[in-house]
């Protein structure tokens, strides 16, 4: 059985950071971090428990100014194992299925001038609702995030956001051919940030987007090319809250089949962030496994 599974949610939030001293508030304001998802990323299997685990390794050598031009060196690397639970049940509401996941990232960070860390960041908790009209898939969800993971002001080693976030997410997959070997995919989310209760400053509300364009073939081996492009919408609030806007965009190529054995899918994405504004400039590879039970 081919699982194609979309959505949610991964935080590198520590891995992501501005890194010069006095600008650590110009981090992203998302709890997502973009890559997790790529080919068929608005695609939701059917109803089934899933075990998907996500491993992320993002590495950077610089930092871009508001312009997204160069503004210092710096050596990054991070890594995310995101283990997470999907469970799809046979309910329908509205004619969609109805589903729940949960993910907890666990994040190992190597930042210049920083003591190496590891440690858990923040748990996100989500309910789903997936349609499968005959050339289509659509899904929307909302998630909680909650301030779980290890924080502490001015640290951008520690995996946690230090508030709570709201997230919704609605995309689709067009099957562009009736055997339903080519796909076009997008997911957008949009993140609503709680205050930070040991700083009072609220984070802007940000907007990401995941995209890709695949094949699937008789051997049941899919490649193509995926991106992402997130961006900061609104102003960051509370007494020294930051002026910095970011934003960031990314392309790579992406390569997925099923290891018949064990049953379990496996997709391999390189994306290279070919823009990027108030943060880190890097690339992402991102190799995701995913079970059925």
């Amino acid at each position: 059985m081919k699982i194609k599974f979309t959505p949610l949610n991964v935080s590198l939030s520590a891995g992501l950071l501005l890194l010069l001293p006095g600008m650590t508030q110009a981090q992203p304001t998302a709890h997502y971090c973009p890559g997790a998802e790529g080919l068929d990323a608005a695609s939701v299997p059917p109803p089934g428990i899933y075990v998907r685990d996500y491993n992320m390794f993002y590495s950077a050598d610089h930092v871009n100014n508001a312009a997204g031009q160069k503004l210092a060196n710096v050596n990054a690397f991070i890594y995310a194992n995101v283990p997470r639970i999907i469970w799809m049940s046979e309910t329908k509401f509205l004619g969609a299925d109805v589903g729940a996941d949960a993910l907890l990232p666990l994040v190992d960070t190597h930042l210049d001038g920083h003591v190496p860390t590891f440690g858990a960041g923040d748990l996100l908790s989500a309910g789903i609702l997936a349609w499968h009209p005959q050339r289509f898939d659509f899904v929307v969800c909302d998630g909680v995030w909650f301030p779980t993971g290890n924080y502490a002001p001015g640290d951008p080693t520690l995996a946690g956001k230090g508030y709570w976030g709201d997230m919704f997410t609605a995309g689709g997959t067009w099957y562009v051919d009736a055997a339903k070997t080519w796909t076009v995919s997008a997911l957008n989310r949009y993140e609503f940030n709680g205050e930070q209760e040991q700083t009072h400053i609220t984070r802007g509300q940000a907007y990401t987007m995941e995209w890709g364009v695949g094949k699937t073939f008789e051997n049941k081996m899919s490649a193509g090319a995926a991106g992402y492009y997130q961006q900061q919408i609104t102003a960051n609030h509370g007494g020294g809250a930051a002026a910095n806007y970011n934003r960031v965009a990314a392309v790579g190529p992406e390569i997925g089949g099923v290891i018949p054995k064990i049953d379990v899918m496996v997709s391999l994405r390189y994306l290279y962030e070919f823009m990027a504004e108030n943060r880190l400039q890097g690339q992402t590879v991102t190799l995701t496994l995913t079970k059925r039970f």
